[in-house]
């Protein structure tokens, strides 16, 4: 667990690290590559079936011994338990903890770690939405999708990553209906517009982050009427929306940055 300057949570919890997007902007990849490498196999690590995944029982020398290769970190698993005040907390700032390559059984150990602890807001991020909804990493047997409903905690927070309008048309609607969700749309890449009144329907959007590149030059800059598009679509909607400082000098005023727990409606 660690304190982060990622302005929307309070810590970032990376029980799992890596992944197999290979998006050209990634930050998290820069900073596997700077602190990755090291020996591992003298900590007690182990490879899975699949060359690309591994698994770690305990805390190697270096944070990224297979540098952006995904990697379970076990030793992880209680480390929200042990942090009794509350926190929104980020899980897998460092991954895609629900990328396609992801093993069901990592994730569910990933929720089980998440039910030992209540108190606090956990914030899921992924490009790949669907596997919200997956029964398998639930454990719910034949219950089956219907279940979880009723099953996932008001705390958990899920969120599908957008960048472009290629990505909204085809993520937005994947997103659990039934729960608290929310839209990152970081980096901006293009103008992205969003039906007030889709989203006004769509009441388990709950929130719109908004941001740029970051951690290197970054290869779009997004423009100013980009950005006001999506907060008067979010106003409009009733959508708590929430800038990134990192949109300070092309916003020109002070930043927006709400949260949903926190807004009245």
């Amino acid at each position: 667990m660690n304190k982060t300057d990622i302005e929307w949570c309070d810590m970032t919890w990376n029980p799992i690290t890596g992944c197999l997007h290979e998006c050209e902007y990634c930050y998290a990849c820069l900073i596997a590559r700077r602190f990755g490498g090291g020996e591992a196999w003298d900590r007690g690590s182990s490879i899975s079936s699949d060359p690309r995944l591994h698994v770690l029982f305990t805390k190697p020398e270096k944070p990224f011994p297979f540098y952006f290769e995904p990697t379970l970190h076990s030793y992880r698993s209680d480390q929200p338990a042990k942090i009794k005040t509350p926190k929104n907390i980020f899980v897998g700032s460092m991954a895609d903890c629900f990328g396609s390559w992801v093993p069901d059984e990592w994730i569910t150990k990933v929720f089980e770690a998440c039910t030992a602890a209540p108190q606090h807001r956990y914030l899921f991020l992924t490009k790949n939405p669907a596997r919200y909804t997956q029964p398998e990493i639930h454990n719910f047997g034949n219950e089956g999708t219907n279940a979880l409903h009723h099953k996932y905690p008001e705390n958990w927070w899920f969120g599908t990553t957008v960048t472009n309008q290629a990505e909204r048309d085809l993520r937005l609607n994947r997103l659990p209906f039934y729960k608290n969700c929310f839209v990152s749309i970081e980096p901006l890449h293009e103008e992205i517009p969003l039906n007030p009144r889709a989203l006004r329907n769509a009441k388990y959007i709950k929130w719109v982050i908004i941001g740029a590149e970051s951690g290197r030059k970054p290869s779009v800059v997004p423009r100013r009427e980009w950005i006001v598009d999506i907060v008067d679509a979010c106003r409009t909607a009733n959508v708590p929306v929430f800038l990134k400082n990192n949109l300070a000098d092309i916003w020109g005023q002070p930043l927006i940055q709400e949260y949903p727990w926190e807004v009245t409606a």
